[in-house]
């Protein structure tokens, strides 16, 4: 909806005065990569060189679990005397945190399905799990949300709650930790990825948790991803194997733990990522020739596919999952179970368990039942889109599981991730490494990004709009332009209401202010 200037103005106005504290360029999280800096590059001309680059920064991430064992030992002891005492664990994120706390949760049933263990551990993300699909705009910067989402949730007195924020400044998961100090006597956990010295600094909502004795802090320090600011890579990665190795493996000795962690590291460190080159190499031909991929699977790995997936659109500006119900442009890629007969059986057997939503009035149905149900990705899927594409081909990527590990094709392509002697956390984690690397080159041959940076953001948060507003003034400044950042904040607010989904804000308002036409290439 195209809103009017006044209520476009206020909105502007607003965001200035809150916009010293999402002014977060300083935080580690947000820098860009050293070794990543001519990344996009190397998607487009050397793969091989772009693989072992990714495969790099992947590896040392994974090593920052092996620098904190005393505090994942202490993590893990307190998630046993939570479940021994028969209470409940709860697992909070916004965008890629709570895509991992949703899929932790999944994970923990397959392993305990069927016994009194399985209702133990419960997620919940920024919006409820329509959210894994599309987040809902602005839906994280509203605290009252997160405390409302906790307590409809059922949590109460003797429960835990885990909250992830790959920054550590995200107001929902702060404020659900807040509230939970309130609801139950067990000390909530807080994990992130940035130093406290720089978060307590930049962010006085980040200082008050931090500073909190009555909160348990745990900073997993991971320096900056791959690509600037996509904390869906190395962060979650590690916030992932930290929560969920110590929930998992909560009725296990840590020894057993960390040996699980070493393995895990070492899988990795042993992989040839080469064989993604022709993938990579296919999946970005069929969408240069207009043409679809549906990700084809099942229970076993859907949550992760899932997972990367949706998170390609915000984070690359590409059209998000359609919806069935509504109106909307195909995506580019869409997940895609065969064997699930209806949309609310797919929903089931990805989460292995009914789908939560939120029935708020004053969110329009937004994160309705009926609005989740449209994000139909069962045995219908494939027929529905091939009506809707004018004829364009569908190529299906296959991911499913065999007696070896993991099985990967894509036309002619196969290879086969074999996975012995690994737990399905580990499984879950490294295929999250593969497709993580392998999108990104993805979007790297399509010209998605500018050496490691985002310049295809798309600014659905307070923290998004101030990450576009620096790539911006990044990219006038080496025209030799100097813009204030209110200018250059009123020029995006002003040119988002008329983009699409899948425009790049920061590369038009660079254009505009140049007096480009649209094409302007940040490279130059």
């Amino acid at each position: 909806m195209i809103k009017s200037g006044s209520l476009r103005d206020q909105e502007l106005e607003h965001y200035l005065s809150i916009s010293p504290q999402f002014q977060l360029g300083e935080l580690p999280t947000e820098q860009p990569h050293p070794e990543t800096r001519d990344l996009s590059r190397l998607a487009q001309e050397d793969l091989g060189e772009a693989l072992r680059v990714l495969k790099s920064v992947d590896q040392s991430a994974l090593e920052v679990l092996l620098r904190n064992p005393e505090r994942l030992e202490f993590l893990t002891a307190k998630i046993r005397n939570v479940l021994q005492a028969g209470n409940r664990v709860y697992l909070c994120g916004c965008g890629a945190t709570g895509r991992l706390s949703i899929a932790l949760e999944t994970i923990w049933r397959e392993q305990w399905a069927g016994t009194a263990n399985e209702d133990q551990v419960r997620s919940f993300m920024a919006g409820g799990d329509l959210a894994l699909i599309k987040s809902i705009e602005n839906f994280e910067d509203v605290p009252a949300f997160a405390e409302r989402q906790l307590v409809g949730s059922g949590f109460r007195n003797g429960d835990l709650l885990i909250g992830c924020s790959e920054g550590g400044e995200t107001p929902f998961v702060i404020a659900a930790v807040e509230k939970a100090l309130e609801i139950s006597r067990r000390k909530p956990f807080f994990l992130y990825c940035n130093p406290d010295s720089i978060l307590c600094r930049v962010a006085e909502r980040s200082a008050r948790v931090i500073r909190n004795p009555s909160i348990h802090t745990l900073s997993l320090e991971t320096g900056p991803m791959a690509i600037s600011g996509s904390t869906r890579m190395q962060a979650t990665t590690v916030l992932m194997a930290a929560v969920g190795f110590s929930l998992l493996g909560y009725n296990e000795s840590f020894e057993e733990i960390r040996n699980r962690i070493e393995r895990l590291v070492q899988s990795w460190h042993e992989m040839d990522t080469g064989f993604l080159a022709p993938f990579v190499r296919v999946e970005a031909n069929c969408y240069e020739a207009g043409e679809y991929v549906l990700y084809e699977t099942d229970e076993n790995f859907g949550i992760s596919i899932l997972t990367d997936t949706t998170e390609r659109a915000p984070t690359f500006s590409l059209l998000p999952f359609e919806n069935r119900n509504e109106n909307s442009k195909l995506s580019w890629c869409y997940l895609y179970f065969p064997h699930a007969r209806n949309s609310e059986k797919a929903w089931t057997l990805l989460l292995r368990r009914k789908p939560r939503t939120l029935e708020w009035e004053e969110i329009d149905g937004i994160a309705s039942w009926e609005r989740l149900m449209g994000f139909d990705f069962s045995s219908g899927l494939l027929e529905h889109r091939k009506k809707l594409s004018d004829g364009r081909r569908h190529h299906l990527f296959r991911i499913h599981r065999i007696e070896e590990g993991i099985r990967l094709e894509l036309d002619d392509l196969r290879h086969d991730l074999v996975t012995e002697g690994l737990d399905r956390l580990s499984e879950h984690l490294l295929l999250k490494l593969v497709l993580n690397t392998h999108s990104t080159l993805i979007m790297g041959r399509m010209g998605r990004y500018e050496g490691n940076v985002m310049t295809w953001v798309r600014p659905s948060n307070y923290k998004l709009i101030d990450r576009t507003i620096r790539y911006v003034d990044m990219f006038l400044k080496r025209e030799g332009i100097k813009r204030t950042y209110e200018e250059i904040a009123a020029l995006c607010f002003e040119m988002m209401d008329g983009l699409e989904e899948d425009q790049p804000l920061v590369l038009r308002v660079v254009e505009k202010i140049l007096g480009r036409a649209p094409g302007y290439d940040s490279r130059v």
